[in-house]
């Protein structure tokens, strides 16, 4: 037996494809030329992980314009200016607000996941935004003939509609980024926006077998952009209970730039049931300190006094680069800490006499 290790999702953009991200902005490059370089970085990802050894491999999110709003390019239905995630240093994010119905996605993870499947015959995981939150898209006000309990019911929809599609497609594992989860109880510390938002996932995962949702993952982390956070103030003690009541046989928990991981492991631990497995973030994204594999086999160490080895695995904290336009993280970077990741596990696995 061995310890099973996944990235996450984002892996910087190289240089090249930035500079043509911002000329197609611009006007100055066609759609077909970006595709183009999109799919020369996707494919130039799943040969650098495979090269580190990486038992499943990730597209690096390429193409996509964020983890978040993918299912959005092309819908035509938004005002730019919805619901705004402030973060520590200062800067925001705005996701759009939706002005009409019914809610389609315009995108699905499933393409992703083909182009990827042509570059490469490792295992696949794909990462899906979670439907909850797609439900910050509906604005305050009640949108006249569309109403709020209609656009839920279309969205969970498609959001079943995105990750079945992808494990049609081939992919070894689905993960639900939920990192507005700890988001939530900064937003409502009465934790009831996190209550509607563990039934709107909970209603989409319910939908699959067990079998299937033995290949699904939850993600949570504060949130990583720009090497900074939006919630990393929250105590893990009010998510994580919540969290594990999600029907998703793998959670993907940001510890690594946690200050009392021990504290954070023992909540892990009070949650654990039977089936599921736990992956403990090893490498901080937003640290410009490559780990050592030293560094990170004593995480595993300390995370296996915890949890059950059988039910133990590690990822990285979040996704290097979220955003497309995100340049804080070098690639060169990136790499180096997933191949920490990789050799800190493995020497972990050793000393477990796994």
């Amino acid at each position: 037996m061995t310890i099973p290790t996944e990235p996450i999702g984002s892996i910087p953009r190289p240089p090249a494809l930035q500079a043509a991200l911002a000329e197609h902005a611009q006007g100055r490059l066609s759609d077909a030329d970006l595709t183009r370089l999109q799919e020369e970085a996707t494919a130039e990802t799943l040969a650098r992980l495979a090269e580190l050894g990486s038992p499943l491999v990730v597209d690096g999110e390429q193409a996509k314009p964020s983890f978040v709003t993918y299912p959005l390019s092309g819908l035509g239905a938004l005002d730019p200016h919805g619901a705004v995630i402030p973060f520590e240093d200062g800067h925001t994010r705005q996701l759009p607000c939706l002005t009409g119905g019914p809610f389609r996605y315009q995108v699905n993870a499933a393409e992703y996941l083909r182009t990827a499947r042509r570059h490469t015959d490792r295992p696949i995981k794909q990462a899906v935004i979670a439907p909850s939150a797609l439900s910050l898209l509906y604005p305050a006000e009640p949108i006249d003939g569309y109403p709020r309990e209609t656009f839920l019911s279309d969205l969970a929809h498609e959001a079943e509609a995105d990750i079945r599609g992808c494990l049609d497609a081939g992919a070894d594992r689905v993960q639900l980024d939920f990192t507005e989860g700890r988001l939530s109880l900064k937003l409502d510390p009465s934790g009831a926006l996190l209550d509607d938002f563990i039934a709107l996932n909970n209603e989409v995962l319910g939908r699959f077998s067990e079998t299937e949702r033995a290949r699904l993952g939850v993600h949570t982390c504060p949130g990583g952009d720009q090497d900074s956070t939006h919630s990393l103030d929250v105590d893990y003690a009010g998510l994580l209970p919540k969290l594990f009541q999600l029907k998703a046989g793998n959670f993907y928990i940001q510890l690594a730039g946690e200050a009392e991981p021990e504290r954070v492991l023992r909540i892990i631990a009070d949650q654990l049931r039977p089936g599921i497995r736990v992956f403990i973030g090893v490498t901080d994204p937003i640290d410009p300190a490559v780990e050592t594999p030293e560094q990170v086999r004593d995480r595993v160490l300390l995370a296996a006094r915890h949890i059950p080895v059988e039910q133990l695995g590690t990822c990285d904290d979040c996704g290097f680069s979220p955003f497309a336009d995100d340049t804080s993280t070098s690639r060169e970077l990136a790499f180096a800490k997933i191949d920490a990741r990789l050799r800190g596990t493995a020497l972990a696995a050793e000393a477990l006499g796994l």
